[in-house]
């Protein structure tokens, strides 16, 4: 199964602080350990959200509202795209990653469909 592992934002990253050497090191050493196990398919941080903008729709018209966003739980600083076998996998790992102090991690599981199976969703929503 993949899963997209979401690195929440906090003050810091919104500041655009950089973690500290040894963190780098950590996370560093923790990635090439994911490459190894065949497991990361993507990673990458995000710029602070004072550099993004958000799209928010209104019936047909489009709002776009300039960073930065004051909810910092709602903003994410960093993502992966992992292939594990189940999610109790995904869990594990992420328990080893080097994580700062009162920093969070979601895991979601990602939509997989077959061409069969959208067309056979899209048929049932006609």
């Amino acid at each position: 199964m993949r899963v997209m592992v979401f690195g929440k934002a906090t003050k810091d990253t919104e500041a655009g602080v950089m973690p500290t050497a040894e963190m780098w090191e950590a996370m560093e050493q923790f990635n090439e350990e994911l490459v190894k196990a065949g497991i990361v398919l993507a990673a990458e941080g995000l710029q602070p959200s004072s550099k993004g903008v958000r799209v928010r729709s209104s019936g047909t018209d489009r709002i776009v509202t300039d960073g930065p966003f004051a909810e910092t739980k709602e903003v994410i600083a960093g993502y992966s795209i992992w292939e594990v076998r189940s999610m109790e996998e995904a869990i594990a790992w992420v328990k080893r990653c080097p994580m700062p102090d009162h920093s969070e991690v979601e895991i979601r599981p990602i939509f997989s469909y077959s061409s069969e199976e959208v067309s056979e969703i899209v048929s049932q929503a006609k």
